[in-house]
């Protein structure tokens, strides 16, 4: 059942309690499971890959299988209904136009003296998409990592998705990543896919950054990877925030919170609210809801582990709280949730009101739903374009303008042990005095 606190002693304990859900002993035991597998794959190449395919998929495969063929992309179309690819195709409007809104622009500052500074955005070369399998399949994950990249202008996207029964890949993944313009698509998944992205094998190549979400191996082999390619952000088991008031329909409210915990056994749902009687009432509709939820074994295990609801005296109270937390999805069913953004410094995306469930954030309303987990956004944001470009600075000094600074560079040189940066000028200005 969903618990309901009152004492605010322990209400800071249990949200940090969740917040850690995910450093536990057993991750130790697990990293070293991932670096013998990096490793692997990096030394063996398609052999590793195919091996632990072999063994954590259950599906043999050689090296010609693991690209999905053109006649499998082709098949996709003939296995997804009309109205499901009509749905992908305005989730993809609508999150390209919203992208597009975010593409930096190179600039360039002409100054005194001839002193041109300026910054100039470029796509990196490659990207690679992890796109999760197992309980789900995910195209709106496709449409959210690919989307960005392709906006961004990267040349060459790749993506890899575990394989499935007979080694088959989900239709509605394969049109998704067509409709975003993703033509190869490697049926792998797990550490041994990240390894193949990060070091490239005789078939999968290698990439320059890599995102998206994946269960714990995947997170922990994106870790281990990070420094030898780029990466977005390392994903924990999803989570939502609800602040509510009095005003807010406890049956939407309960819905909200099983729409997240629904996701995986470890995934967060919690409810800050003012009114106590709304806190019973969401407890009660939870309990309604999960009688003949199709997934209710894993529901119910989020809920009874990582499920909270927390009686506050204020809104401002719940916003603190929420802070503490940084949540990766906050919901604000209040009656007026503009009045209270000012307050809310940390969370990875914010649903304003009764009509917003976070359900519209994770399709199709645009912004991304790859996002900051377990107290990330604290300190970093959602995958976006900026996460497949990279920035080199422009800077352009005349004779004149050099002279000006000389005696600076000089001093600061020199102070520091470095003569031969302080040569590097001297000497010009010498040669032209």
């Amino acid at each position: 059942m969903l618990r309901i606190i009152t004492q605010q002693a322990d209400v800071r304990a249990e949200l940090q309690r969740i917040c850690d859900r995910t450093h536990d002993e057993q991750v130790l035991h697990k990293e070293a499971t991932v670096r013998e597998v990096l490793q692997a794959v990096k030394r063996q190449g398609d052999k590793a890959v195919l091996h632990y395919t072999a063994e954590f998929d259950h599906q043999n495969l050689t090296p010609e299988e693991l690209r999905v063929t053109g006649s499998e992309l082709d098949a996709a179309y003939q296995q997804v209904s009309k109205e499901l690819l009509q749905a992908i195709r305005l989730a993809y409007r609508q999150i390209e136009a919203f992208h597009r809104q975010r593409v930096p622009k190179s600039w360039v500052h002409f100054g005194d003296d001839e002193v041109v500074l300026g910054k100039r955005y470029t796509p990196v070369d490659r990207a690679g998409l992890y796109v999760p399998g197992g309980r789900a399949a995910y195209p709106s994950t496709v449409l959210m990592n690919s989307v960005p990249a392709k906006v961004a202008g990267v040349p060459r996207v790749v993506m890899v998705t575990p394989p499935g029964a007979g080694g088959t890949v989900n239709p509605a993944v394969l049109v998704a990543a067509q409709e975003a313009g993703v033509q190869e698509i490697y049926r792998v998944g797990g550490a041994q896919a990240i390894a193949a992205l990060a070091y490239g094998t005789e078939t999968i190549p290698k990439v320059n950054v890599i995102t998206g979400p994946g269960n714990i191996y995947v997170t922990l082999a994106k870790k281990l990877v990070y420094g030898t390619v780029g990466i977005d952000s390392l994903a924990g088991p999803s989570e939502v925030l609800v602040i509510a008031d009095e005003t807010a329909n406890p049956v939407h409210v309960a819905t909200d919170l099983l729409a997240q915990a629904e996701h995986d056994p470890m995934a967060a749902a919690i409810l800050l609210t003012t009114d106590a009687s709304l806190a019973k009432n969401v407890q009660v509709a939870v309990e309604r809801q999960l009688v003949d939820h199709p997934r209710r074994i894993d529901t119910e295990k989020a809920i009874a582990h990582y499920g909270l609801i927390v009686v506050v005296e204020s809104l401002e109270a719940a916003a603190e709280l929420s802070n503490e937390f940084a949540p990766e999805h906050l919901e604000l069913e209040i009656k007026d949730p503009w009045a209270l953004i000012p307050q809310i410094r940390h969370a990875g995306a914010i649903f304003l009101g009764y009509s917003t469930p976070e359900a519209v954030g994770d399709y199709l309303a645009g912004p991304n739903h790859t996002l900051p987990t377990s107290g990330a956004a604290r300190y970093t944001s959602a995958l976006g374009v900026e996460t497949f470009l990279k920035h080199s600075s422009i800077i352009q000094y005349s004779q004149a303008a050099l002279y000006k600074v000389a005696g600076a560079i000089d001093v600061l040189a020199t102070a520091e042990g470095l003569p031969s940066h302080a040569d590097s000028v001297r000497r010009r200005i010498q040669q032209e005095e």
